[in-house]
C-alpha cells in the first residue's frame, strides 16, 4: 500500500467516524441548516436571471445558529500528511530512518510507543495508541499516560497479536502466520472533555461560582459520552453514565451530591478504558513488521554433531559423531528448555591448506579440519558431509527435532576452502591477486588459509541466485533458522535481496547475524532482514558497561536490533569467564538469559571449558578445529545445567521475559552488584496479572557482596503500605520487600537472586 494513500485512507476514516460519533449534536443543527440553505439556493436563483454568475463578488449574509451550551471539539477533515488535527501529535516513537524501516515485533510482543500530544491553553488532551492492520481495520485500542505534562509526552506499552509458542510445523500456525508482516500504530489525540470539566467544576462547587452552569454542562457531557459510538460501551456503561447524568441534573439535591455522581469509581474506569474522545485526531500511521515466534524470544543451544557421541576407540583414537549419534545433542538441549539448536557448517571440509588442532597451519593424517573450510571434491554449501551421513540422515534429525519442539539453526559461512566446487566452476566469484592466485581469507592479526572470501564485485546476481538455490534445499529439508557467519563482510545489498527472495518463498524462515562490528553496519543488516545478532555482551562485565548496554539492548534499539546474549561461543571465551570459575559461569548465564529476551548457550558450558590458548580469547583446544570426547555425566558437579533448566523454565513461564522494551535498571549501592527489573503490565500479559521479575547479579566470582537495591514502588504500581511479596525462583525462598531491599550474594552460596513478584 502506498503509505500517502494510507495516511489519506486513515483521515477519511477518521473523518467518517467522526460524522458517526457527532451525529446527536448535528440532529440540532440540521433544520436550521437546511432552511439557511435553502434560503441561499432561491436569492442565487433570483440573482442569476438578472445578471452573470461570474460577475459576482460577495455572498449574501445569513444569521449565525447559535448553539446552547458548549460545542463538542470537531474533527477537522485532514488531507495531506502535513496537516494538524484539532489535537496535534508530533514526535511519535519508534521512527527510525523517518519510517523507511519499519519497527519490529514479536507476535504478542510488549513495546512502548511514546508521542507528544498537546492542544491549545489549558484544556485537556488524551491519547490513545490504535493498532490497525494495513486495510486499516483497528483490531485494539490502549490509552495512554502522560509521563511528562510540561513536554506533553505521552506513552503506552501495546501488543500486536496475542503470544503463541507454535513453530512453522505444528497444527494452527496458518492462523499465526494470517497474522504476520506489515501493521500500523496510529496515535489518536483528543479533547478530554470530561477531565476539563471535570477540573474546573469542582473549583467552582468548591467555591461557590456558577455552579448550574457547570453542573448541567456536566450532565450534558454525560449524555453525550453514554451516546458516543466511538466510546465502544456496553449497555451497562451506557446506564452507567445516563444515570449519572440525571444524578448531576436533579436541581433538587445539593450541588456536592450532583457532583459526586460523576466522579465515581465506576466513570473513572471508563474514562480509563472507553472515554469520550472529542476532536479525535490521528496520527500519520507507523509502520510495524509483526515477525513469527522466536523472532525475539528464543533460546539457543549449539553443538558440533561431529562430537556427539564421539569415542576413543580400542586403539585411542577418536571416532567422530555422525547426525546419528547427533540425536543426543537434541535431548540434551531439550532437557535444559532450549528451543532453537544451532549447528556449525556440515558440508564437506576441505583438504588444501587444511587446519591443524588450535588453528596450526598443517594438519596430521587425523585432523577433521575447520567446518568453516567449505568444500571439497565431495560437494560444497549443498551436500552433507559424508562423514556426518547424508542428506536422508539430516532430514531425520531434523524431524527428531520437530518432534521435541526444537527449531534447527544452520550455520551459513558464505566462504570456501580451496577445494570447493566453486573454485573452478565460478572463478570470478574470487579475488585474484597479481601473481594469478586467490587470496584467502584474513581478519588481523588473525589468518584463514583454508578459507577463500567471495568477491562481490564481478556477479553478485549470479551469487544470489545461487545462495537463494542453496537456502531452499536446506529449508525443505527442515531448517526454519540461518546463523550467517560474518555477514558484515559481505554488501548489505546482497543479504537484503537474498533475505527478501528466501523469505518470500518461505516467510517462517529467520536470520541471525554473527557481526561483531560497528554500531553502523549492525543496524543496516538489521534493516536488510537480520532477524537477530550477535552483539558485544561478552565483553560487559562491570557493572558500568552491564547497565548501560542492557538499557541499550531493551531500549529503542531493540525495535530493529534484536541482540543475543551468548556468554561464550567457540570463537569467544573472555577473560572473565577464564578467571571466575563456575561462579563466572553461573553470574554470565543469569545475565544473558533475563538481560535479553534472546540467549545462547555454546555446550560444553555445563563442564566449565574455560582454559584459553595462549595469546586468544578463544578456548585452547578448540572444537572448531577438533572432535571433543565429553563425558557429560561429568556436568553434574558443576550444577550448571541445572541452572541453565531453571532460567529456561522461568523465562517460559514469565511473560515479562519476552519483551525488548521492559527493561528498569534499579539502583544500587555496591560496585559489584547489578540489579534490574522486568515488568509487562496486567492488560498485556495474557493473565490479567501484571507479571515483574526482578533480577540481582554478584559479579564478583570470587568475594562475597552486600546491596540495598531500591524499588520506587509507586512507578511500577506496587503498594506503599504494605510488603511486595515476592519468589526467589531458583530457590523457591519467599521474601517481604519494599522501597529499599538488602541482599546479600556470595559466589559459594548464590551469586544471584531471580525474584518474582506474587503478591504487590
Amino acid at each position: 500500500m502506498n503509505t500517502d494513500t494510507s495516511i489519506i485512507g486513515y483521515m477519511e476514516e477518521e473523518t467518517s467516524s467522526a460524522k458517526t460519533r457527532t451525529k446527536t449534536t448535528a440532529k440540532k443543527t440540521d433544520k436550521t441548516s437546511a432552511k439557511t440553505t435553502a434560503a441561499k439556493t432561491a436569492r442565487t436563483t433570483v440573482k442569476a436571471a438578472k445578471k452573470p454568475a461570474s460577475k459576482r463578488t460577495s455572498k449574501p449574509k445569513t444569521a449565525a445558529t447559535r448553539t446552547i451550551g458548549e460545542t463538542p471539539a470537531p474533527v477537522i477533515k485532514r488531507t495531506s500528511p502535513e496537516q494538524f488535527g484539532r489535537v496535534n501529535v508530533l514526535d511519535i516513537t519508534p521512527n527510525a530512518e523517518n519510517g523507511l524501516y519499519p519497527a519490529r515485533a514479536e507476535l504478542g510482543e510488549a513495546f512502548k510507543v511514546t508521542a507528544q500530544v498537546f492542544i491549545e491553553g489549558r484544556t485537556k488532551a488524551g491519547a490513545t495508541v490504535s493498532v490497525r492492520n494495513t486495510r486499516g481495520t483497528e483490531k485494539a485500542r490502549f490509552p495512554m499516560t502522560c509521563t511528562n505534562p510540561g513536554l506533553d509526552r505521552w506513552e503506552a506499552m501495546v501488543r500486536i497479536g496475542e503470544h503463541s509458542d507454535l513453530k512453522p510445523w505444528d497444527d494452527g500456525y496458518a492462523e499465526i502466520k494470517r497474522q504476520l508482516g506489515e501493521w500500523h500504530i496510529v496515535v489518536e489525540g483528543w479533547e478530554d472533555t470530561y477531565a476539563s470539566w471535570l477540573h474546573d467544576a469542582q473549583i467552582k462547587v468548591e467555591v461557590g461560582d456558577d455552579v448550574e452552569n457547570a453542573l448541567e454542562s456536566g450532565a450534558q457531557l454525560l449524555e453525550r459520552w453514554a451516546g458516543a459510538r466511538d466510546s465502544k460501551l456496553t449497555a451497562d456503561d451506557k446506564k452507567t453514565l445516563r444515570e449519572a447524568a440525571k444524578t448531576v441534573a436533579d436541581k433538587s439535591l445539593d450541588a456536592t451530591a450532583r457532583l459526586a455522581a460523576a466522579t465515581t469509581d465506576a466513570i473513572a474506569s471508563l474514562h480509563e478504558t472507553n472515554p469520550l474522545r472529542d476532536g479525535l485526531s490521528a496520527s500519520n500511521p507507523q509502520r510495524f513488521r509483526v515477525e513469527r515466534p522466536k523472532s525475539s524470544f528464543a533460546a539457543w543451544y549449539q553443538f558440533f554433531p561431529r562430537s556427539e557421541g564421539a569415542y576413543f576407540d580400542a586403539d585411542g583414537k577418536i571416532v567422530q559423531g555422525t547426525l546419528k549419534t547427533a540425536l543426543s545433542g537434541l535431548d540434551r538441549a531439550k532437557a535444559e528448555g532450549f528451543d532453537i539448536v544451532y549447528l556449525p557448517p556440515i558440508f564437506p571440509i576441505g583438504v588444501t591448506n587444511r587446519k591443524g588442532r588450535n588453528n596450526t597451519l598443517i594438519a596430521g593424517p587425523h585432523d577433521p579440519g575447520s567446518p568453516f573450510g567449505i568444500g571439497s571434491e565431495l560437494g560444497g554449501h549443498d551436500t552433507v558431509d559424508p562423514l556426518l551421513g547424508t542428506m536422508d540422515d539430516f532430514k531425520a534429525f531434523c524431524a527428531h527435532a520437530h518432534e521435541l519442539g526444537l527449531e534447527v539453526a544452520l550455520d551459513f559461512a558464505l566462504q570456501c576452502s580451496p577445494d570447493h566446487p566453486w573454485v573452478k566452476q565460478h572463478p570470478n566469484w574470487f579475488h585474484t591477486k597479481p601473481d594469478g592466485t586467490i587470496a584467502f581469507a584474513e581478519n588481523p592479526p588473525k589468518k584463514y588459509q583454508d578459507i577463500y572470501p567471495i568477491d562481490f564485485n564481478a556477479d553478485m546476481e549470479g551469487i544470489e541466485a545461487e545462495v537463494e538455490r542453496i537456502m531452499d534445499l536446506w529449508v525443505k529439508a527442515g531448517v526454519t533458522i540461518f546463523r550467517v557467519d560474518n555477514p558484515h563482510t559481505k554488501p548489505v545489498r546482497f543479504w537484503q535481496d537474498v533475505i527478501a527472495a528466501v523469505t518470500k518463498k518461505h516467510p517462517e524462515v529467520l536470520f541471525l547475524a554473527e557481526a561483531f562490528t560497528r554500531p553502523g553496519m549492525m543496524r543496516a543488516l538489521s534493516y536488510a532482514g537480520f532477524t537477530q545478532s550477535h552483539c558485544y555482551f561478552p565483553w560487559r562485565n562491570s557493572k558500568e558497561e552491564l547497565e548501560e548496554y542492557l538499557a541499550e539492548t531493551n531500549g529503542d534499539e531493540g525495535f530493529y536490533q534484536h541482540n543475543t546474549f551468548w556468554p561464550s561461543t567457540p570463537d569467544i571465551l573472555t577473560a572473565y569467564l577464564r578467571d571466575n570459575g563456575i561462579a563466572g559461569h553461573a553470574v554470565r548465564a543469569v545475565l544473558a538469559a533475563m538481560g535479553s529476551p534472546s540467549w545462547g548457550i555454546y555446550n560444553g558450558y555445563e563442564l566449565i571449558e574455560n582454559k584459553q590458548r595462549p595469546g586468544f580469547e578463544e578456548q585452547i583446544d578448540n572444537e572448531k578445529y577438533e572432535v571433543k570426547v565429553r563425558d557429560w555425566d561429568e556436568s553434574d558437579k558443576y550444577g550448571i545445567a541445572e541452572l541453565l533448566t531453571s532460567l529456561n523454565r522461568i523465562r517460559a513461564e514469565h511473560p515479562a521475559c519476552r519483551s525488548y522494551h521492559n527493561l528498569h535498571i534499579l539502583p544500587s549501592d555496591d560496585a559489584g552488584v547489578i540489579a534490574f527489573l522486568r515488568q509487562t503490565p496486567a492488560e498485556l500479559t495474557g493473565t490479567g496479572k501484571a507479571d515483574t521479575v526482578i533480577v540481582v547479579v554478584n559479579l564478583d566470582g570470587h568475594n562475597a557482596h552486600q546491596s540495598i537495591v531500591h524499588i520506587e514502588l509507586p512507578d511500577f504500581g506496587f503498594a506503599t503500605d504494605k510488603p511486595l511479596k515476592v519468589r526467589e525462583e531458583l530457590t523457591g525462598r519467599e521474601f517481604d520487600w519494599g522501597w529499599d531491599n538488602y541482599v546479600s550474594l556470595a559466589p559459594w552460596a548464590d551469586v544471584a537472586h531471580v525474584l518474582t513478584v506474587v503478591e504487590d
